[in-house]
């Protein structure tokens, strides 16, 4: 028996004041990564008008201009005058960075194999997969990640000159739902909010917003004359970014996951090395949710691992597909073939994943999951055969 469902998810652009804050942090994570593999990061980073500060602790071999990285990535993301509500040139940048305390290097890694090494904190973490875009993505989730890209796109390149960098966007799909199984059927509402300029008017931004990102980026077969658009609701938004919120580091984690489908254990991503399960058992949970349903094993995936400080080996993982398996294959058998397949030690999960890379600042904005990009090494499912 079927049922229609209504579900959302949304995004933010690299403007938005967490983003921000998100992107800074893993630019110290990179900046640190890139002389020093082995460096050991917890940067966090927080926001507001005229101001960042980044604090947490950091051992590395590396020598870094923090004000310069700060700086850097302030830049990158387009706030480069006052106008716009910050300004890379000028704004206040505080540092408070101390050393890894010594009872967790002791714990974790001093003195053990790399391979062996311990997972950096507890906790558990989820991935998630569904076969309903080729990206095994949740179809929600993408759509409201690849407006995001297409506004960021528009206004690196000047073609919507009044695009400032903060914006939101939010995608609500009706599905078709039967038993595990899901099928997007049309889009229902489509909200995006941007920040602009103090010139153009709501009826320009309404028609390019319709035109040039949403008609750019959903396809054609889902939108219908019943489909619902906010296009800045509100009526103005020129004031962004961190002047018109605070940001902080790791707010935007159901963003950087599955838009609210599967599951999450709670921790952020951003400012952490692999030495942090946080990340690496994350970004390993995608890698096998992609790798059975990828595998034809199942429609839908979920994967929970969960780890000990300082302890290698998780000390569970937990498959569910829904009741979407392949006729004749049971979790349970997904499950063996996974920890076959799957040596889910940090240590390995680095090696593997080849995690010491300086990769982690495009993974701040637009999703750290259901990219194409060659370096999200997770994105590359192994196929599995029971």
């Amino acid at each position: 028996m079927s049922h229609t469902i209504l579900f959302t998810s949304e995004s933010v652009t690299e403007g938005h004041p967490d983003k921000l804050c998100d992107q800074v942090s893993d630019a110290v994570l990179d900046a640190c990564l890139a002389q020093d593999p082995y460096s050991k990061v917890a940067c966090e980073t927080a926001s507001k008008t005229g101001l960042v500060m980044i604090f947490g602790e950091i051992t590395t071999k590396a020598v870094i201009d923090y004000q310069k990285v700060v700086r850097d990535a302030v830049k990158k993301i387009g706030f480069d005058d006052s106008a716009k509500g910050f300004d890379y040139k000028t704004c206040n940048v505080l540092v408070a960075i101390e050393q890894q305390s010594p009872d967790i290097a002791q714990g974790v890694h001093v003195g053990r194999d790399n391979d062996d090494m311990g997972a950096g904190d507890q906790g558990h973490m989820f991935g998630y997969a569904t076969n309903e875009t080729p990206e095994l993505m949740p179809l929600t989730h993408f759509l409201a990640c690849q407006l995001v890209l297409k506004l960021q796109e528009l206004r690196h390149n000047n073609t919507l000159s009044w695009l400032r960098p903060d914006a939101k966007t939010q995608v609500s799909i009706e599905y078709e739902k039967k038993g595990g199984f899901l099928t997007p059927k049309r889009v229902h509402t489509i909200v995006i909010s941007t920040q602009h300029d103090e010139v153009v008017t709501n009826e320009v931004i309404r028609s390019e917003l319709k035109e040039k990102v949403i008609k750019a980026v959903i396809p054609a077969h889902l939108l219908d004359d019943n489909t619902i658009y906010h296009l800045n609701p509100s009526g103005k938004f020129c004031i962004g970014g961190p002047m018109g919120d605070g940001g902080l580091t790791g707010r935007k984690i159901i963003i950087d996951t599955y838009g609210g489908w599967g599951a999450h254990g709670g921790g952020a991503f951003s400012g952490k090395d692999p030495s942090k399960v946080d990340r690496s058992g994350a970004y390993a949970a995608r890698w096998i949710a992609k790798s059975v349903v990828s595998s034809g094993l199942a429609a839908r995936a979920l994967v929970q691992v969960s780890y000990a400080i300082g302890v290698a080996k998780p000390l569970s993982v937990h498959v569910d597909t829904y009741g979407t398996n392949k006729e004749g294959v049971t979790d349970e058998q997904i499950l063996a073939c996974v920890l076959k397949n799957f040596d889910l030690r940090p240590g390995v999960l680095t090696r593997e994943l080849n995690l010491r890379r300086p990769i982690y600042s495009k993974t701040a904005s637009g999703g750290h999951f259901g990219r194409s990009d060659a370096d999200f090494s997770w994105e590359h499912p192994k196929k599995l055969v029971l």
